[in-house]
């Protein structure tokens, strides 16, 4: 499967240059996401010789590159130029994979020529476009992306071809290219492994039973093997209808008259395509000449105008309007193929629809994408173990039975409940363990602990990787309390509290 591997480095700071006035990439420039509490995302090379390393607050960065100009990423403008970019490389392939910004997969298998005239054809395909090119080429996947993305000495031109073995190829290469943990990687370091050539000759099974079944595939990809084929980026197909008529919508009625008649029109073109709406986006014109957009989320793509009328209904209840609406415009997106998969299964899963319509009604109280859920993740950091996400809506799947869960204990049980921030809390200690704590304090009736965390233990010696040393203690206090506090350098902080 030959592929061909296109790589635009520093992206957004190329799309910068094109959409904003005098950037000089050849200058001190700094790249941030935005400007208050602002961090680095991208820097020139001649800013990075001054200090400033990605992921930087803007003031560190600011600091230590004093002469350094500062520009602001615009993420829309990222994501419409390598879209295009996209677009455009269709001429060169009917397979293109999307790599993420700046990184794209071509399939050339079936196409005429050879190596080079398929590069050609790739730099032919983007002669519209002034942003700096790197191509590889090679067997597979991953030989390729090797060969556009690695560090190679001056000479190469713009594209790197893999015509022999793709182990030999990719033997003198950093195991950089692989995506390792820093905990992996620092392993493989104490091991003397920093090339792929060094991971190759290492026997497989020992090494996968040591590092685990992922590493399997990184000894693979050491030795030039990659079966995976790519996957052809989804076409972003769009229906859309408009409703402009004589007059205006004074009232609520009259305008959700005229978006049963409109989705109806959009049902009908969905229909016509065999397709089902995934996403509704409604645009309401206003007389005195506002537009207010609004994103409509559907639980399982479906083509039911009834769903779709009472989910647009549910998104308009949080919109107050300043002036009589004189056109609607809707358009529906993330289309999927007509039909339902059904499931034998079912009979417990939820409503999609009506969950779709309380998601519609959350959005419009609380602000689009504002209804978040907690995701759960195992670690020895309390804090790190959850997140908040948006709530997406996953297409309900076939699932086989599941055993009915265990019965809820008798008895209530704590529940450890997060602090959104740590914070300061004064601890009088006897021995080295807790007796007060609290301002006023509070007598500390029982204790448990100390819980060590002490992560990177081997930082100090290399240098890598923060340092986390911290003891914790489950404390209860003469007032009821029992809360989970902890010790590090920088004194006591209060991490939770049991409800």
């Amino acid at each position: 499967m030959p592929v061909v591997c296109l790589w635009i480095p520093a992206f957004r700071l190329a799309v910068a240059r094109l959409t904003q006035p005098r950037v000089d990439l050849d200058a001190p420039l700094i790249l941030a996401d935005r400007l208050e509490r602002g961090r680095v995302v991208d820097c020139t090379l001649t800013a990075a010789a001054l200090g400033v390393r990605s992921g930087m607050t803007l003031v560190q960065a600011q600091a230590v590159a004093l002469e350094a100009r500062t520009v602001f990423d615009d993420p829309a403008a990222d994501a419409r130029v390598w879209a295009e970019v996209l677009d455009a490389l269709d001429a060169a392939s009917p397979v293109v994979e999307d790599g993420g910004l700046g990184r794209a997969f071509l399939e050339m298998h079936g196409i005429a020529g050879d190596p080079v005239a398929w590069l050609g054809a790739v730099r032919a395909a983007l002669t519209g476009f002034d942003l700096p090119l790197r191509m590889g080429f090679g067997p597979n996947r991953f030989v390729a992306y090797a060969a556009a993305c690695a560090p190679w000495p001056p000479g190469r031109g713009d594209a790197v071809v893999c015509d022999g073995d793709p182990a030999a190829f990719l033997a003198p290469l950093s195991t950089e290219l692989l995506p390792l943990d820093e905990n992996v990687r620092e392993r493989l370091r104490l091991l003397g492994v920093s090339t792929l050539g060094e991971l190759a000759a290492l026997p497989h099974g020992p090494f996968v039973r040591r590092f685990g079944s992922d590493a399997a595939i990184w000894h693979d990809r050491a030795r030039g093997i990659d079966d995976e084929p790519l996957k052809p980026r989804p076409r972003a197909l769009r229906v859309g209808r408009t409703l402009y008529g004589e007059g205006a919508a004074n009232s609520e009625e009259q305008v959700l008259f005229a978006l049963r008649t409109l989705v109806g029109w959009v049902v009908d073109d969905l229909c016509a395509a065999g397709k089902r709406a995934g996403r509704l986006m409604l645009q309401l014109e206003c007389e005195d000449g506002e537009t207010h957009d609004l994103t409509t989320r559907v639980a399982q793509p479906t083509a039911v105008p009834t769903t779709l009328f009472e989910l647009l209904r549910a998104r308009l209840e949080g919109v107050t309007l300043n002036a009589p609406v004189v056109g609607l415009r809707l358009a529906a997106e993330e289309l999927a193929s007509g039909g339902v998969p059904l499931s034998l299964f079912a009979a417990n899963d939820p409503d999609p629809d009506a969950v779709g319509v309380v998601l519609a009604r959350l959005d419009a109280a609380l602000g689009e994408g504002r209804a978040l859920r907690a995701h759960i993740h195992d670690g020895p950091r309390i804090e790190r173990r959850y997140t908040f996400e948006p709530f997406t809506l996953e297409p309900l799947i076939t699932r086989t039975p599941q055993p009915d869960p265990p019965p809820l204990p008798p008895h209530a049980t704590l529940q450890l409940r997060l602090l959104d921030e740590p914070h300061p809390i004064d601890v009088r200690t006897i021995d080295g363990i807790p007796h007060f704590v609290g301002t006023p304090p509070q007598h500390v009736v029982d204790v448990a602990g100390p819980w060590r965390t002490l992560e990177h233990w081997w930082s100090p010696t290399y240098g890598k990787g923060p340092i986390l040393d911290r003891d914790e203690y489950d404390v209860n206090l003469n007032d009821g309390t029992v809360s989970r506090i902890g010790w590090q350098l920088d004194g006591w902080r209060a991490h939770a509290e049991y409800d």
